[in-house]
């Protein structure tokens, strides 16, 4: 289970992910990376600590809830896995396609580790 400060929630910040971060499509899924998040503070918030956050995509046309749920619960096992490739104030939004609800959680983990090297070999030609 990733913790609570491990995750998007807000639909703002699944907006700006989506809008200004990079992408990268696989046969299951659709990664929208954003290396470093927009600073804004609220009451309470403790800022851009606490390491990366990642958020879920699921729609209806992945399946009945039953199989939403299921593929959500997945996703967010191989993304536990992964979190530690990211820097500490990236976002990231992953969007199950409609393949996810057939795939298995190897297929998940193989998909989202290519997806996440294309989104990060991305940040190391810019820099």
């Amino acid at each position: 289970m990733l913790p609570a400060q491990a995750r998007l929630r807000r639909r703002p910040e699944f907006t700006a992910v989506v809008r200004s971060g990079r992408r990268a499509g696989r046969p299951t899924m659709v990664l929208h990376y954003l290396p470093e998040r927009p600073v804004t503070p609220r009451p309470g918030d403790a800022g851009t600590a606490g390491g990366p956050r990642a958020g879920f995509v699921v729609g209806k046309a992945v399946g009945n809830s039953v199989v939403r749920h299921r593929v959500t619960r997945r996703l967010r096992a191989v993304v536990l896995g992964e979190l530690h490739r990211l820097p500490a104030t990236a976002d990231l939004v992953v969007r199950a396609r409609p393949e996810a609800a057939t795939a298995t959680s190897a297929d998940l983990a193989r998909d989202l580790s290519a997806g996440l090297d294309r989104v990060l070999a991305a940040r190391v030609r810019t820099s």
